[in-house]
């Protein structure tokens, strides 16, 4: 990683230290965890415009939280759960058609506004009660998508609800035990990529589940449910780790892909998987920020990480990360 040292006068490489921040806003001290870029060569702080990026968005978590207001990554969870677009969500509150645009580019809601939000993402009912309500406020189209998304998300949260006992819940365990850190968004790209790889050099998928084109790239559903309430932080549970069942096999291709892929924040990753096609094709037809359940099939992402394999002649896991830093090449230099 490269950045321009002010001391140093010229781009250099650079490391990352997590420390404790404070920030006074509104008269309130807000302390959060940020993190700080550092000349390799004379360890003077450096500006980097992704870690102010970060900085700002964890300050932004941390105030919503302080004042019990919902998170950015919140209101764009309840658009994907219902697969509905921020201006007939807007109608459907009775509120003016460009409110939750705002509320997703920075501006904070009223208390009450965001206890509303808050209700419709954690009760479906409701929202369903919403939608049945308004619909004449809206399309025909945004309400057919969101009512079978309802549906969708009431059989997700009876499964939710049963007994774990699927080899993805293995893998998840398993990655939680092995990353010292892991967000929800880095989790749901490193089940993708160890999909992939595992069943371009074992001829068997590593387990059944199917992902979505979502607009933060490939996610299982029911692991986003899961797992939501974090937002962009680490996930922090109490695990049974004695009941991972994996082989060594599939032990040694998860390692590797975390090995190669791990290192990199959940936004990278998600840049990573925008550039792939199997993301690309299956959301053709949409825009950038239209929610989508459309399943990326197993059968599309073997047929672009078999020829992936051959183009980088991959002869054994190890070499995954070749792949993996060539691909933070081409988004970092795109």
């Amino acid at each position: 990683m490269l950045g321009f040292c002010e001391k140093c006068h010229d781009m250099t490489e650079y490391f990352i230290e997590e420390v404790d921040k404070e920030k006074c806003i509104k008269g309130k001290n807000i302390n959060y965890k940020g993190r700080e870029a550092y000349c390799k060569g004379c360890r003077e702080e450096i500006f980097v415009s992704d870690i102010r990026d970060y900085n700002l968005q964890m300050l932004d978590d941390a105030y919503r939280n302080h004042e019990g207001l919902i998170l950015i990554s919140e209101i764009e969870g309840i658009l994907e759960k219902y697969s509905i677009g921020k201006r007939p969500l807007s109608l459907l509150l009775g509120w003016g058609e460009g409110t939750l645009t705002r509320y997703l580019n920075g501006d904070i809601p009223t208390k009450q506004y965001s206890d509303t939000l808050k209700r419709i993402l954690e009760d479906s009912s409701y929202m369903l009660k919403i939608l049945e309500e308004n619909k004449d406020k809206i399309t025909e189209r945004a309400y057919n998508n969101c009512k079978k998304s309802i549906e969708y998300n009431e059989e997700d949260q009876r499964a939710i609800t049963m007994v774990c006992n699927d080899k993805i819940d293995s893998v998840i365990k398993y990655m939680l035990l092995k990353c010292e850190e892991i967000t929800p968004l880095a989790l749901q790209k490193l089940l993708y990529y160890s999909q992939a790889f595992y069943k371009i050099f074992n001829g068997e998928y590593l387990f059944n589940n199917d992902c979505e084109a979502w607009v933060h790239g490939p996610v299982y559903r029911d692991v986003y449910f899961r797992y939501k309430n974090h937002g962009y932080n680490p996930i922090e549970e109490n695990i049974d780790y004695d009941d991972i069942d994996l082989t060594e096999i599939e032990k040694e291709v998860i390692n590797s892909v975390i090995k190669s892929f791990g290192c990199y924040s959940g936004k990278i990753l998600e840049n990573m998987t925008h550039v792939e096609m199997p993301w690309i094709v299956t959301r053709i037809g949409l825009e950038s920020n239209d929610s989508s359940d459309k399943v990326i099939t197993k059968e599309l992402i073997d047929k672009y990480f078999y020829e992936i394999k051959l183009k980088y002649s991959m002869l054994n896991i190890y070499d995954i990360k070749d792949y993996s830093e060539n691909l933070f090449d081409k988004i970092n230099n795109s």
